[in-house]
């Protein structure tokens, strides 16, 4: 079955070329349920058949990420704050919460735009606080381009290399996940540390 949805893939995303990847990886990055996964590997794979170039995937997959993330801004940074200073109090999200969160990604929206990029089940909606919070739009954008792109160069050489082996593809990509989010958290303790220290360097000046 798994080889088969591959294949029904891989035919899918030659039919609709370049635009498809762009349009579905902003399915992806938006507001729809569509991995990553299951759109990057086949047209890797495409690429290594020779009916695709990889370098084009690769940036219409990014193209694709950041739409759909801009998008995601869009909607949270016009209706969003409005939205949850009315009926915050229903889901516990007071006006003080959100004057912590835009300060907060005043201060950090760079490493948390490009850290919960690469984290599954986050990188979909990093987006929605980060406009909430009216993170400036070109760091967002940037560290948005740079996470995605990390995410979908990966996925595309290891459908450039695997794609005709469904399982191994589900295989790698479920290990290579791991790795980034064990790779993620050290990040984070690192930039942590170096923030505390950093401020402390300045209240002892």
């Amino acid at each position: 079955m798994l080889h088969e949805m591959v294949t029904w893939l891989v035919s899918t995303v030659g039919s609709m070329g370049y635009p498809g990847i762009i349009f579905l990886m902003f399915l992806e990055s938006s507001f729809f349920p569509f991995p990553s996964e299951v759109i990057i590997p086949p047209a890797g794979y495409l690429a290594h058949q020779g009916e695709m170039h990889l370098s084009l995937v690769i940036l219409a997959g990014i193209a694709g990420s950041l739409l759909g993330a801009l998008f995601n801004y869009w909607l949270s940074i016009t209706i969003g704050r409005s939205f949850f200073e009315r009926y915050g109090r229903y889901f516990l999200v007071s006006r003080s919460s959100l004057d912590k969160a835009e300060e907060f990604f005043d201060r950090h929206g760079h490493i948390s735009t490009f850290i919960g990029r690469l984290i599954p089940g986050v990188r979909q909606y990093i987006s929605l606080p980060a406009g909430v919070a009216k993170m400036p739009l070109l760091p967002f954008c940037v560290f948005t381009a740079i996470g995605a792109g990390i995410w979908v160069v990966i996925l595309a050489l290891v459908g450039y290399w695997l794609g005709s082996q469904g399982d191994l593809v589900v295989k790698y990509v479920h290990k290579i996940s791991l790795a980034l989010i064990s790779i993620c958290s050290v990040t984070v303790i690192i930039y942590v540390i170096a923030v505390r220290r950093r401020n402390s360097d300045k209240n002892r000046s």
